[in-house]
């Protein structure tokens, strides 16, 4: 079994990819340093660190790395919506991937391609 362990967003203007992820996410990013590299981690729900967005000298945006997808369920629209207002680009609009969702892909302010899922409603959860 493969579990998600840590990912690393670069960015060159650290402040400008914090904000932007705080408005397109609808968060607040924990901000830190940990050795020496300014880190401002995502969080899961539960409070659970699963990646940061990070300063580095030896990692640089890119739209031709590793595509990954941060969770919009439930904000996907507004999610696009504010991309662009804040710096960023829609590279591919809210797109169906049928019982999975949807899914859309974005850059941000840094240059790094991003995607967003959004998971379709559960009809009748178990409780």
């Amino acid at each position: 079994m493969v579990q998600l362990n840590w990912f690393e967003i670069p960015a060159t203007n650290f402040a400008r990819a914090v904000a932007f992820y705080n408005i397109v996410l609808d968060t607040t990013l924990r901000e830190e340093v940990f050795m020496g590299i300014p880190n401002a981690i995502l969080m899961t729900a539960e409070g659970q660190g699963i990646g940061s967005i990070v300063h580095s000298a030896t990692a640089t945006p890119s739209r031709d790395g590793v595509l990954l997808y941060l969770d919009a369920t439930g904000r996907l629209d507004a999610a696009l919506a504010l991309v662009a207002d804040h710096g960023g680009i829609v590279v591919m609009p809210r797109t169906s991937i049928g019982p999975q969702g949807w899914m859309a892909i974005i850059a941000d302010t840094e240059g790094n391609q991003i995607g967003l899922h959004e998971r379709l409603p559960v009809e009748n959860p178990i409780v």
